[in-house]
């Protein structure tokens, strides 16, 4: 197969590479992201591969379809970037459910290490040879209460870290775990008691329509004073606004992100050479109490490996049988893994 790779990126080459020279594979790569005005780079390819900040929407789908592309491989989990409605019966679109949850989980502890700890501010300071402590006071995490939004893969995995550091841990999913609840340390409650009950709350569900701006001006006044805040899901389950007028006015007490809700133009490429256009995003980076991270979460190591391994073999399953356990299909109003591969 020919594949188009969209947003390529130097330390994808490695891993996918090798992963696609074993398996028959031909990765044509493309820095640009995929969207309405790069669509006919994919023409000639039996399939394109996109990433977190390509945009499929309905004009690119109609475009690929019109080129004879037959499928969209996800080198990532989250597919809220693809109109999988529109998609669904034209396109075949796979993805890989889960590479390395470690990688997130570990990422979203180390950033709420780095604030609480002060840890960046420390780091710059003993560059100039100032061990000064005023300023740099924290708290223990131990006895604190972490209200965990999504409790997937990522979210388990940071739930066992948390408990690790003597936490207590609130959780919240749609579909909860049957063997996770202990009744103790660790409770399934309502978002209104998660959202009154922690001093920290951490999100790993996944953007839809019933996500979107889940963190927001409401569901903030319900928090905790000085609430701390972690976000390496989507940026779009936080309202960017609301999230700044909660640390003016103090409400929030910090906040970790990874992800931004207009990232798509911004992450994964070097801006330190222009003007900053996006004043939210500046606003909030200016804040004393706020860290964000450029969507690296992801990136360990095993995690690319993972990835590139999924990819690929969805792609030779995909030319093999003409199907894949990892495609997704649009079900009435959600998309799912379509485990039977009858997709069409």
């Amino acid at each position: 197969m020919n594949i188009a790779f969209f947003d390529a990126k130097p330390y994808d080459l490695p891993s996918f590479n090798a992963h696609a020279q074993a398996n028959g594979v031909t990765f044509k790569y493309f820095e640009t992201k995929l969207n309405e005005d790069t669509v006919e780079l994919a023409r000639g390819f039996d399939g394109v591969c996109a990433f977190v900040n390509d945009t499929v929407n309905a004009a690119v789908i109609d475009r690929l379809i019109s080129m004879n592309v037959r499928v969209l491989a996800l080198r990532c989990a989250g597919f809220n970037n693809v109109d999988m409605k529109y998609a669904n019966g034209k396109l075949h679109v796979l993805r890989v459910p889960a590479y390395s949850p470690y990688a997130v989980a570990e990422h979203t502890m180390a950033l709420l290490l780095t604030s609480i700890r002060r840890i960046h501010k420390a780091y710059i300071r003993s560059r100039d040879f100032n061990f000064s402590l005023s300023g740099l006071t924290g708290f223990d995490l131990h006895g604190k209460t972490v209200g965990v939004i999504g409790t997937g893969r990522i979210g388990r995995v940071f739930i066992d870290i948390c408990r690790g550091f003597g936490m207590r841990v609130l959780a919240y999913d749609k579909y909860p775990a049957d063997d996770l609840a202990n009744g103790d340390t660790i409770r399934y409650v309502g978002l209104d008691e998660l959202f009154s009950s922690s001093d920290i709350l951490s999100l790993h569900c996944p953007l839809t329509e019933e996500t979107y701006h889940m963190i927001n001006q409401d569901t903030l006044a319900m928090c905790k004073r000085s609430v701390v805040i972690l976000n390496t899901s989507r940026g779009a389950l936080v309202d960017t606004e609301a999230l700044l007028n909660g640390i003016k006015s103090r409400q929030v007490g910090a906040a970790c992100l990874d992800v931004y809700e207009e990232e798509s133009e911004l992450f994964f490429e070097d801006n330190s050479g222009h003007i900053m256009e996006d004043d939210t995003l500046a606003r909030l980076i200016s804040m004393p109490n706020v860290i964000v991270t450029s969507h690296q979460a992801f990136l360990t190591e095993e995690a690319l490996e993972n990835i590139a391994e999924t990819t690929v073999q969805n792609l030779v399953h995909f030319a093999k049988y003409g199907q894949c356990e990892n495609e997704l299909c649009y079900r009435g109003d959600r998309a799912e893994d379509c485990k039977s591969g009858k997709c069409f």
